[in-house]
């Protein structure tokens, strides 16, 4: 078993914890429908009274709570105690509640930009956090010694983490390390300025191209990052599609804050849809606050996962609340795969308001058909949940888990409406890999005809929830071995102030011991003024 019941309280009003975004001391919270929507209520003795939304729309935060699951953390977390307050001492502690299913590693805080909401910035630190290959390499074993799933998917970040040194030798040692899904979060500076570099990284063994992309024009690049960056960000595109080889896919990557580019994300998917050959998500990540906001301007900026959906529904018209689901529903249908073959798998047992997504397919004529429209989503993850809490309970068990084989390798016919499925589409050829030996080209044909659409929203100190860190699925990995939840490191106690500070040099050192490099290296883009 990889998941269980959940210990989550759902319903509103609720309590939890959170912390105090000007001091960082726990504090309780309440969260309740205030004006249809869900808000985070708390106080601090100190500092007073807090109040932000949380979901824009109250009666989905509360539909999607019914996915709620608790997995079963890792078996050699690298602090064995038990943590007496939570993030207190975050490692993983025996209290985490997730796995790790993609990990962050930053290769650097140097960067090719100066980003007005970046919170990784060594210009504005005054140190250098940039571990040698030893200490990368290091760290990725810690990863892969996880249990009882070992950490198969790895996300190099930074600063920018194409500007390191070593950056195809790591890219390579992770692939030879073992991880079957190696990213990497970029602006895209170094693949728009050479296709050698980007055919390098495919060489290496970069599958997926995280790429920062906030926008289709230029005045939206000039208020978020402070450049003109619509041409260098098409001509990263245009070169990973001309990588020869396996082709490396990407991911783009768009920072929403509400009032400065919410009004473009329809042409962000459109573009997507445009590009499927290599483009195969969109992952939107509503801006996270770092460091202290006036009330006035937290009210005005605030962009939740439910203003994303309402968002995508005006500006696609396909698109509407019901195709998209929290990221633990898919928990349902990894636990089954687990149990039919017996063999811990990844198992997506996050907190259900932590981040939502969907399918959409994309025919030759570029029709976009959201799959919720010809499969039988819901009653699938039902059945699934059904399944394996039979087989659990079965005397039979073997017995049960072929019932369940036949059952979901006939995909199509109890779970499809054919009538509406896309021309050319056979789910069953795409399912069967999933439940028993087989071709996983068929897996990966889907891959390519398919675009994920979700959201991510990471926690800063105003919306902070304790019960969201302890079943966090991103983590970092970090030079002493510790492996800390991504709202951890990044908001709250802040853990990432605290390993830079330790494993990093001052820049005038650093300088001292790279002549003729430079913490902010050039780009080539002219610095704009926001307008």
């Amino acid at each position: 078993m990889m998941i269980r019941p959940a210990t989550l309280k759902t319903g509103l009003p609720k309590s939890t914890e959170s912390l105090c975004p000007e001091c960082g001391k726990v504090i309780p919270a309440t969260i309740r429908e205030k004006g249809g929507k869900a808000v985070m209520e708390k106080s601090c003795a100190q500092h007073g009274h807090f109040e932000d939304t949380i979901w824009s729309d109250a009666r989905m935060y509360l539909s999607v709570e019914r996915y709620a699951v608790d997995g079963i953390g890792i078996d050699n977390p690298y602090v064995t105690k038990e943590a007496p307050v939570c993030p207190a001492d975050c490692g993983l502690c025996r209290i985490h509640l997730t796995h790790t299913v993609l990990a962050n590693l930053d290769l650097t805080n140097r960067c090719n930009l100066t980003c007005p909401v970046c919170f990784a910035n060594a210009n504005a630190s005054g140190y250098v956090f940039e571990p040698t290959f030893d200490e990368v390499h290091r760290m990725m074993a810690v990863l892969r010694a996880e249990r009882p799933v070992p950490c198969s998917a790895i996300q190099f970040a930074g600063g920018e983490p194409t500007i390191h040194p070593d950056f195809l030798k790591i890219v390579a040692d992770a692939r030879a390390l073992g991880f079957s899904q190696i990213q990497v979060a970029t602006n895209g500076i170094k693949l728009a300025d050479s296709l050698e570099f980007t055919q390098g990284m495919r060489d290496a063994g970069v599958h997926t191209v995280y790429l920062q992309f906030d926008g289709m024009g230029d005045d939206i690049y000039r208020k978020t990052r402070g450049y003109d960056m619509v041409d260098m960000k098409l001509r990263a595109v245009q070169n990973i599609q001309a990588t020869r080889g396996r082709r490396m896919t990407v991911c783009l990557v768009p920072t929403v804050v509400n009032g400065v580019n919410d009004h473009d994300l329809g042409n962000i998917v459109r573009y997507a849809v445009d590009n499927i050959d290599v483009v195969h998500a969109v992952n939107f990540q509503p801006v996270a606050f770092s460091g202290r906001i006036s009330k006035r301007e937290l009210a005005r900026q605030r962009f939740t996962l439910t203003d994303l959906v309402d968002r995508l529904h005006d500006q696609l018209g396909y698109l509407s609340a019901e195709d998209f689901y929290t990221v633990p529903a898919m928990s349902f249908l990894s636990e089954l795969i687990s149990i039919i073959k017996g063999k811990p798998r990844i198992t997506f047992s996050t907190h259900p308001h932590c981040g939502i997504g969907t399918f959409v397919f994309v025919d030759d004529k570029k029709n976009v058909i959201p799959i919720t429209r010809f499969v039988r989503v819901n009653e699938l993850l039902q059945d699934a949940r059904d399944t394996a809490d039979r087989i659990q309970k079965s005397k039979i068990k073997g017995l049960a888990k072929s019932r369940a084989v036949l059952r979901f390798m006939r995909f199509e016919k109890h779970y499809v409406m054919k009538d509406r499925m896309p021309p050319g589409m056979k789910l069953d050829d795409i399912i069967r890999p999933l439940f028993a030996k087989g071709d996983k080209k068929a897996l990966s044909k889907f891959t390519w005809n398919a675009l994920m659409i979700g959201g991510m929203h990471f926690q800063d100190g105003y919306n902070y929830d304790i019960e969201r860190v302890r079943r966090c699925c991103i983590h970092y990995v970090v030079p002493d071995g510790r492996i800390i939840p991504f709202c951890a490191y990044n908001s709250g106690p802040t853990y990432r102030t605290e390993i830079e500070a330790r494993f990093s040099v001052p820049v005038k050192e650093w300088l001292e011991r790279n002549p003729g490099r430079s913490v902010v290296e050039p780009s080539g883009l002219a610095r704009r003024g926001s307008s």
